[in-house]
């Protein structure tokens, strides 16, 4: 399974990096527009990514229009199944949450700083994990 960190943080990289690295091969890049261009990039070559680590707050394009750009991106090419995106923020605002889910069709939230066992009880839910 392949993962796609988006994450404008150094030390979020790594700590990110290092709770997936066993379960998925993992590409990270730092920006919104990035992510789109890496998830165009992986159905071009015929290995989409299973999941999405996206951060909200980032420079260039924030990680909801990043988002919006790539359910456009699936809705368009009609790709399946569509990818699961976790959104990670510092903010733990109602508005931010609902903006996540509603405008950017994100399939969880979680909470900076992000905890391992959050994050594996949120792909156990999203059934890429299995204990």
């Amino acid at each position: 399974m392949r993962a796609l960190i988006v994450e404008d943080e150094f030390l979020s990289r790594k700590v990110l990096r290092s709770f997936l690295m066993t379960l998925f091969e993992v590409d990270i890049v730092v920006n919104g527009r990035e992510a789109v261009e890496a998830f165009k990039l992986g159905h071009d070559e015929n290995r989409p990514y299973d999941l999405i680590l996206m951060d909200i707050m980032m420079p260039e394009v924030d990680g909801i229009e990043a988002l919006q750009k790539i359910r456009a991106l699936e809705t368009k090419h009609n790709y399946r199944p569509r990818v699961k995106v976790i959104m990670t923020t510092a903010l733990d605002d109602p508005r931010t949450v609902i903006r996540t889910f509603h405008d950017g069709e994100a399939s969880a939230y979680i909470v900076k700083p992000v905890a391992k066992d959050k994050l594996y009880a949120e792909l156990e839910k999203l059934g890429l994990l299995h204990k």
